[in-house]
């Protein structure tokens, strides 16, 4: 046995790596990027950063369907495009275990929204563990690749920003389970879902659930822990804090938190005198188990928004607001994010300021140039949005005032292409500028489709935007590429363009500056 200090991230590499996956696909995204990074340092398995997350499940479920132990990660906005994949996958089941890490980001630390993906097991009819600490995050992932192939169905792990990225002690024993694929085998009644075949599989799919219900009973992973007559019903990171503010309290712990053990619930419920559920974000489990019939306390206590710490827990159940000895009497000042001096994205924000042009955003770190002093973005909504969100107010708006979109290399190859037909095949009067700093920078500096690399640094093709217009129509001077820091000529370029009544593309060209610094220093 081996002990080490991992975070929750690395543990579940390594889980996947000890569990036999052979193959790992994903889009980076925080809290979860960090899983394929370290997934790819373990001998004899494939990683990708796929072009997005629902291409990024698509080939998961090819490499399982050919009997690899596959895992696929994303935050939780990205489970969102993996959507339509996902709810199908749990009709076709698998062959090689299926595990998908979600990463959910509650308080928003580094996402647009707070969504509780719990609700996506609930509604594909998937199983979800949810671990609370780096060595379950290994367990979990190894379990859930157990469960995938017991039971014929992908598994989803689902944790939080708190549980990705905090570090905790893990003991390895240092054994691997070895896979060998057995390939592919037809079975179209079961891969192929048009509508006769799909009514037989919906019917194996509430078997299936129904089984695992029944089995997550007696699961190791659901536990109880037994105290005074408070109860408390939590799981993943909601348990530390739990057991920090309420160490006398009894705890049913629930690692499997989709199905629920209604069983072991039932019972518990027998042993105390009062049953409180903590969970962040949505009351998921508070809902599922008053539909039994039962009346525990629970978000009428607690937020449905942000984390929770020690503090929140130990306040709602004594009923005060005041401090406990779980806060911490140190304030730090705040640290707005911001631009890095010399970011290429600078001269073009501080130029779309001036022109007072609407400007709808895209995710990045570009999206900062919603903040002062250039205060130049409208709107953001979702990766590959600035593009379809330009045309809808140049659609109203008309004539009015030039509608410019901004996004960036990646999120372009994500899901800005589609937007850029689309406007090409209805003739919409946009300026599209794509800032290309040659990496994606908001998550840690990973190579795209535009970067000409892979994951692992191997060179490769590199979309070629002159091309990629001209099959749109799209031809200089509609097209031009300019370099970031010459901010004349992007002047010069976007008074040219939106003046114009045609569809057109800018790409502003700059490496970041903090790629640039790593690359100087080798």
């Amino acid at each position: 046995m081996i002990k080490k200090i991992l975070s929750g991230n690395e543990a579940i590499a390594l889980g996947a790596y000890k569990a036999g996956a052979g193959v790992g696909t994903g889009y980076p995204g925080t809290p979860s990027t960090e899983i394929l990074e370290n997934f790819i340092k373990y001998e004899d398995v494939y990683t990708e950063w796929s072009v997005n997350e629902k291409v990024a499940l698509e080939v998961a479920i090819g490499a399982s369907l050919a009997g690899a132990r596959t895992i696929v990660t994303t935050k939780h906005v990205g489970l969102n495009v993996m959507a339509d994949p996902l709810f199908t996958s749990s009709y076709i089941g698998i062959k090689g275990g299926l595990v998908i890490i979600n990463a959910d980001d509650p308080f928003m630390h580094s996402s647009q929204n707070e969504q509780d993906n719990r609700n996506y097991a609930l509604a594909a009819k998937i199983p979800m563990l949810e671990p609370s600490d780096s060595q379950e995050a290994m367990e979990f992932t190894m379990l859930a690749f157990e469960l995938s192939e017991k039971y014929d169905t992908p598994v989803i792990v689902r944790t939080t920003t708190r549980i990705s990225h905090s570090k905790s002690v893990v003991t390895d024993d240092e054994k691997k389970v070895t896979i060998k694929p057995s390939g592919f085998e037809r079975n179209p009644s079961k891969y192929v879902m048009i509508p006769s075949y799909a009514r037989m599989r919906h019917i194996e799919v509430e078997k299936r659930m129904a089984s695992i219900g029944n089995d997550a009973n007696s699961f190791d992973i659901n536990r109880l822990e037994k105290g005074n007559k408070l109860g408390i019903i939590t799981s993943g990171i909601s348990y530390n804090y739990v057991r920090e503010a309420l160490p006398e309290a009894s705890v049913l712990k629930l690692g499997m938190v989709h199905p629920l053990p209604e069983k072991l619930v039932m019972d518990f419920f027998k042993t105390v005198e009062r049953v409180v559920i903590v969970e962040e974000l949505d009351p998921f489990l508070e809902t599922r188990i008053k539909a039994m019939g039962l009346n525990p306390d629970g978000k009428k206590l607690f937020p449905l928004n942000g984390e929770f710490n020690p503090d929140i827990i130990a306040n709602a159940l004594s009923g005060s607001s005041d401090k406990t000895q779980f806060d911490i009497p140190v304030r730090l000042p705040p640290r707005p994010p911001s631009l890095c001096p010399g970011c290429p994205h600078r001269n073009v924000f501080e130029l779309l300021n001036k022109k007072g042009f609407y400007v709808s955003g895209d995710i990045g770190c570009y999206t900062l140039g919603v903040m002062p002093p250039f205060s130049a973005i409208d709107t953001c909504i979702e990766m590959g949005a600035s593009i379809g969100i330009a045309q809808g107010i140049e659609i109203v708006e008309g004539g009015n005032n030039k509608t410019v979109s901004v996004i960036g290399d990646s999120t372009f190859a994500h899901s800005g292409i589609t937007g850029m037909i689309n406007a090409a095949y209805n003739k919409r009067n946009i300026l599209m500028i794509i800032l290309d700093n040659g990496t994606t920078a908001m998550t840690g500096m990973q190579p795209n489709p535009f970067s000409g690399e892979t994951i692992s640094g191997e060179q490769t093709m590199s979309i070629d935007y002159e091309k990629l217009a001209s099959s749109v129509g799209i031809n200089p001077p509609d097209f031009r590429i300019v370099d970031a820091y010459k901010p004349d000529e992007i002047e010069k370029a976007v008074v040219e363009m939106t003046a114009s009544k045609r569809l057109s593309l800018l790409v502003v060209k700059g490496l970041c500056i903090i790629l640039n610094r790593k690359k100087k220093k080798g």
